[in-house]
């Protein structure tokens, strides 16, 4: 903590202002560089409190800390509660794993109040946590330690933001961060979905290259500005180098969704490794946007659904169902692989069935003997296709995940 006003010592009552939240100090004190108990903390000094808190969630980062005797009028200015933008599935590679997988999250969660995770269950890779993340390198941390400190092998997909839904005649606004938990399309009024304000700086060769990006990613241009001019006085090395180019700043407008689809790995890849990239929320704003879904022999796979743009629903289902179908096994039956979107079908693949030779047996006879067979093996089939089920292996569902967008 550190002291704006008054001073605090061991055995006074506070009261976190953030959320209400009343706990006696057991101990204040400073670090040099361990942790050296006070008698108490004045104002400008930098030390630790202390208290009986049980849950680290009531204690948030950047909250006011004010004497409940003698509280302050208002809290100190800004402070904005943690809140999730950036959600993936955590799954355990061996799903005799999951316990302690959920043993490794809650103790993350002690020092992180950041991290939130529910339970959920996938049809292809098990038991699993829906989690919720900061960004994506909060998602990153996260991950890295879970895999480091407790040893856990992981299966990530890919990363979805937080929506909010307006449903229509209450108007009430429904956080969304699963896309299997969208509402039907008949109750949606509106979706709205995180924006950012973008900073790149790059060389200026690189300008044309960052902005055609930024136009294919539904981006929107509000700032360019030259930094610097170019030096060219060189040691050694070619003048042509683009480090040697004036820097240039771009200042633009983009959906989150659009920043989580590879775009990291494309301003890294369009200017080679020169340009730099910072980002921070800025609003919500109501977007043209569907659920896609993914249908396997006619059944929706709820993991495979996920949140686009209207004018990119084509081309990601057409992509999806590429992907999928050289992913499955063939079956004894033939397999429809759909993309629906606005409740209609809008990109299709078909697995074809594996065919046995019934005709091999035979040699010789009237050609009724073989329609007959066929026949017979044109109707198991169609039963065949009625009952059965597609199990979707683990390894063709995380090469789908990995389809970018257009």
């Amino acid at each position: 903590v550190r002291v704006v006003d008054g001073a605090i010592e061991s055995g006074q009552r506070v009261r976190l202002m953030g959320n209400g939240v009343s706990t006696e100090v057991s101990e204040v004190g400073v670090f040099r560089p361990k942790f050296e108990a006070v008698p108490r903390l004045e104002a400008g000094e930098v030390g630790y409190i202390a208290t009986g808190l049980k849950n680290v969630r009531d204690c948030r980062v950047g909250d006011t800390i004010t004497l409940e005797a003698k509280p302050a009028s208002q809290a100190l200015a800004g402070y904005r509660p943690l809140k999730p933008l950036v959600f993936a599935g955590l799954y355990p590679a061996d799903s005799d794993d999951f316990p302690k997988l959920r043993e490794a999250l809650e103790r993350l969660q002690l020092n992180d109040a950041a991290l939130s995770f529910t339970p959920e269950s996938s049809p292809a890779l098990g038991p699993g946590f829906r989690c919720g993340f900061l960004g994506l390198l909060h998602m990153e941390i996260v991950q890295e330690r879970l895999e480091r400190e407790y040893g856990l092998d992981l299966v990530i997909t890919a990363p979805s933001v937080s929506y909010i839904v307006k449903l229509v005649g209450s108007g009430e606004a429904v956080e969304v961060g699963n896309p299997s938990d969208l509402p039907p399309i008949n109750q949606i009024s509106e979706i709205q979905e995180p924006w950012l304000d973008v900073r790149l700086i790059t060389p200026s060769r690189f300008v044309g290259p960052m902005m055609e990006l930024v136009n294919q990613r539904r981006g929107e241009f509000k700032r360019t500005e030259y930094l610097e001019a170019a030096s060219h006085q060189q040691t050694d090395g070619d003048s042509s180098s683009p480090s040697l180019d004036p820097r240039v700043l771009l200042e633009v407008k983009l959906p989150l969704a659009e920043l989580l689809a590879e775009f990291y790995n494309q301003v890294k890849s369009r200017t080679q490794g020169y340009a730099s990239l910072d980002y921070e929320f800025a609003e919500y704003r109501t977007g043209r946007l569907v659920r896609l879904d993914l249908l396997v022999n006619n059944q929706r796979v709820d993991a495979l659904s996920m949140i686009v743009h209207k004018d990119q629903a084509y081309y990601r289902g057409k992509a999806l169902v590429q992907r999928l179908k050289e992913a499955i096994p063939r079956q004894l039956f033939e397999v429809p692989i759909q993309a629906a979107s606005d409740n209609q079908i809008i990109a299709r693949e078909t697995i074809p069935a594996l065919r046995k030779d019934v005709l091999a047996k035979l040699y010789g006879g009237d050609v009724t003997r073989k329609m007959k067979l066929l026949e017979k093996q044109r109707a198991g089939k169609k039963r065949m296709k009625m009952i059965g089920r597609i199990e979707i292996p683990q390894e063709a569902f995380l090469s789908v995940l990995k389809v970018e967008g257009r």
